[in-house]
């Protein structure tokens, strides 16, 4: 969920708490479902609610894979199908289906009539709320590209998508507490798991109520799937793979008051073995406010201090940045005033003045966070990177590769650009936010050799009902416009302008105004950008799929080290209860630790009992690290090999890869001391991959 920046413009008859509510949600996404063969003319469905949405797409959606065995299409892997159930109800006015009809799922909240006078939501982030709020028929003011609070993923809408080529959907189940619990109008609880509980229920809703168009269970084009090979015989049937993720605030309930987590260990694994029951793949662990889990990626300007301001009003804290320890960094906080906000402070309180040099949260990945990522990785679960910080992301690639996981995904741009080859490493995914088709595809073309050496696909993230703000129309007369009709991406399919009641979208002039405008929009890319940005496109579908299906059958390599016999060229000797030595790196103990003499030229040395094949060691630094150190390799403990080495250690988990190599003992060879202590590490892993 990305939000925008409110225009420049005072609002002066709004309360201070409708502002801050605006300006801090602009900051903002069972059983598995069977997948029938389909017959002869099974994309038109045999009962439909009328009057309804048109599709105005002709021709059969393509089926099968390509003479190399891959499925084709484009993937969406960010978009909140179901938000107006989240944020208390009536933030996101609109249904994206109803039995009763499209004039009931498409009609506005009821605070918006008569004319718009009470959307502060709007208001907010548009610098002017008042618009016609009837829907079905006249759709005279929403959906626009620019309307945030208005339903933009009508099934139909989705359904023109999916006729136009895009076969794979990330259905991100989304709500944050905070905006709810200050936000004027709302009709349910705030509490974020009961909001993500009738979210994944209502998307099964939305399943059956497409499948009885189509004559019962299993028919109908939504599929939604609990597993990649699921997935891909629903791609390869033609239909659209529906995948369930979550993007929340305070997962959980792990909140973090006065830096004291709200939430334990048991709650997370409650938390995910709940979501792993409701389909759930993928998830996010922070988002916007720094939480028990990690820290997150700030907002910049007066956005970013009406958030900071928010996050203290939640948590007591606000936000804390260092120096960046390397190229990469969070987005800059600024000092910008942010005066109906901050006047929500307690009296004497104020928000911090940040150095500029100062980019960096300090909050990272948090030992309750890295349980986490560990128990989404026991569960082979997505771990979506965008919004943490700099910190919290690096801490947790480190631990991925660790493992070699290849379960990440970095969904709508958040994640800094910095870390993409080190998520192509993986054999991760990554996609770009649904920006502009002359910015889309400057980035994609930017990127494009890196995708070339790790051979995968690209995607977008359109984050709709996102409250993000979409592609704005180019223009009626400008130069190369969309021409409607015109092919698919495959060919086999006509797209005409979309028509919902009185209302015709054209996106040459109204821009991606709702789900229904990603076919017209990838024409557009495709007329700027050219074709082969869309030919990079329509392969992600199958990159996507790989990468799940990797993160499906990853297996933990055996630790060769577990339990080995041990030796050190010295051991801290200063507590006569607690020992330092070097056995402590192989007990399987997080909470024992190997520490050296404080000096340089420290070694420890495991003997693995025979000699075996070689291929990663891991390196749990505790605070006392080496900047520059070796790993070496030996098969009689006499001659020693240099397998890896670095001069830029900076201590937390390191992962040295290696050309696989026999070897009996295996030696960490410190060279200089990254602290004015010895050397000290928790545990060392040794494994043949």
């Amino acid at each position: 969920m990305t939000m925008v920046q409110p225009p420049r413009r005072r609002i002066g008859s709004l309360t201070v708490v409708s502002l801050l509510l605006a300006v801090m949600a602009m900051a903002l996404g069972p059983m598995p479902s069977s997948a029938a063969e389909p017959g002869p003319g099974w994309w038109i469905p045999t009962s439909q609610p009328a009057p309804d949405a048109q599709i105005d797409v002709t021709g059969e959606p393509f089926k099968g894979t390509d003479a190399q065995g891959r499925v084709r299409g484009f993937v969406d892997a960010h978009d909140h199908i179901m938000s107006n159930e989240g944020f208390g109800g009536r933030l996101i006015c609109g249904k994206p289906f109803s039995e009763q009809g499209v004039a009931d799922a498409l009609k506005d909240c009821p605070e918006h009539y008569p004319d718009g006078s009470l959307a502060i939501f709007d208001m907010i982030t548009k610098g002017d709320g008042k618009h016609d709020p009837d829907g079905w028929p006249t759709f005279k003011d929403w959906p626009a590209h620019d309307s945030l609070t208005h339903q933009q993923n009508y099934y139909a809408s989705i359904e023109r998508a999916w006729r136009g080529g895009q076969r794979v959907l990330v259905n991100d189940l989304v709500t944050n507490g905070v905006i709810c619990s200050v936000y004027f109008f709302k009709d349910r609880s705030c509490d974020e798991m009961t909001a993500i509980r009738l979210e994944a229920k209502k998307s099964y809703d939305m399943q059956a109520f497409i499948d009885k168009m189509y004559g019962g269970p299993g028919k109908g084009w939504f599929r939604i799937v609990t597993d990649s090979a699921q997935a891909r015989q629903v791609v390869e049937q033609g239909k659209l793979a529906v995948v369930l993720g979550v993007e929340t605030s305070e997962p959980f309930g792990c909140k973090q008051v006065l830096d004291v987590a709200q939430c334990s260990e048991e709650d997370i694994d409650r938390g995910l073995d709940e979501l792993r029951g409701l389909g759930v793949s993928s998830m996010f662990l922070c988002h916007k406010f720094d939480n028990a889990l990690c820290g997150v990626r700030y907002d910049s300007g007066a956005l970013g201090t009406a958030i900071n301001v928010g996050q203290f009003l939640s948590t007591g804290t606000f936000w804390k940045t260092e120096s960046c320890r390397g190229p990469q960094h969070d987005n800059p906080i600024g000092n910008a005033a942010a005066p109906e906000a901050e006047s929500r402070l307690p009296k004497g309180v104020a928000v911090p003045s940040y150095a500029s040099g100062a980019q960096c949260n300090t909050r990272g990945l948090t030992s309750l966070g890295e349980y986490a990522v560990r128990g989404m990785m026991k569960r082979h679960m997505m771990l979506e990177v965008d919004h943490m910080s700099v910190k919290a992301a690096d801490q947790a690639f480190d631990v991925l590769e660790s493992a070699s996981y290849p379960g990440v995904v970095s969904s709508h741009s958040w994640m800094d650009l910095g870390w993409t080859e080190r998520l192509y490493k993986l054999g991760g995914f990554a996609t770009q936010y649904m920006n502009g088709s002359e910015a889309f595809s400057a980035e994609a073309r930017r990127t494009a050799a890196l995708r070339d050496k790790y051979q995968v696909g690209y995607g977008y993230g359109t984050d709709m009902n996102g409250v993000g703000g979409w592609p704005a129309p180019r223009g009626g007369d400008t130069p190369n416009p969309v021409k409607y009709p015109f092919r698919s991406t495959d060919g086999g399919s006509v797209i005409d302008k979309q028509t919902t009641g009185e209302r015709t979208w054209d996106f040459n002039t109204d821009g991606a105004a709702h789900y229904g405008m990603v076919p017209d929009w990838i024409e557009d890319i495709r007329t700027v950008g050219g074709q082969d940005v869309v030919d990079d496109l329509f392969t992600g579908a199958e990159s996507y799929l790989r990468t799940w299906a990797n993160t499906e059958k990853h297996r933990s390599g055996a630790n060769l080290a577990s339990g080995a016999a041990a030796s050190a060229s010295s051991s801290e000797w200063w507590n006569p209860f607690v020992g330092f030595t070097s056995d402590k790196a192989v007990d399987g103990d997080k909470g024992t630790r190997w520490a050296s003499e404080w000096k340089n030229d420290q070694w420890l040395r495991i003997d693995l009992g025979a000699t075996k094949q070689v291929g990663r060691v891991t390196l749990d630094w505790e605070e006392a690290y080496a900047k520059s150190y070796r790993i070496e390799l030996s098969q009689d403990g006499k001659e020693w090999e240099t397998a890896w080495s670095t001069t830029a250690g900076d201590g937390g988990l390191d992962t040295a890869r290696f050309t696989r190599s026999p070897a009996r003992y295996v030696r960490v060879q410190g060279l200089e001391r990254g602290t004015e202590w010895g050397l000290s590490l928790r545990e060392v892993g040794v494994y043949s991959d």
